[in-house]
């Protein structure tokens, strides 16, 4: 995995998509869509490909600089949630290394809720 890349969390809401350093929260890029408005799905392919689905509308970009590669509007497919995957051995290890943070993160949310809770 490119070294830039390798402590950077994705995020998506509301048109944008937003690059996080994953230790410390901090905001490294910011992209908003200029078609579509919410319901942001997102797949890392690879290190040069992060593909975004705004409401029907589909961008990649470049996951390290959150410059837009390309755009396609696929009319006629309609708009909602997008479900988006990528057949390739580094796709599949991105989405089990995300699906596995994210499962992490609601644990120890889930840690921290319950002890704030009581």
């Amino acid at each position: 995995m490119n070294e830039k890349l390798k402590n950077v969390v994705f995020t998506g809401f509301n048109k944008h998509v937003i690059a996080l350093d994953q230790n410390t929260g901090e905001i490294l890029c910011d992209w908003a869509a200029p078609k579509g408005s919410v319901y942001v799905s997102l797949l890392l392919t690879d290190d040069q490909h992060l593909i975004v689905s705004v409401t029907g509308y589909t961008y990649c970009l470049d996951p390290g600089t959150g410059r837009q590669r390309w755009f396609n509007e696929l009319p006629g497919y309609g708009v909602g949630v997008a479900s988006i995957v990528s057949s390739g051995k580094q796709s599949s290890e991105n989405v089990l290394m995300a699906a596995a943070a994210d499962a992490d993160s609601a644990a120890s949310t889930g840690a921290t809720a319950g002890a704030t809770g009581s």
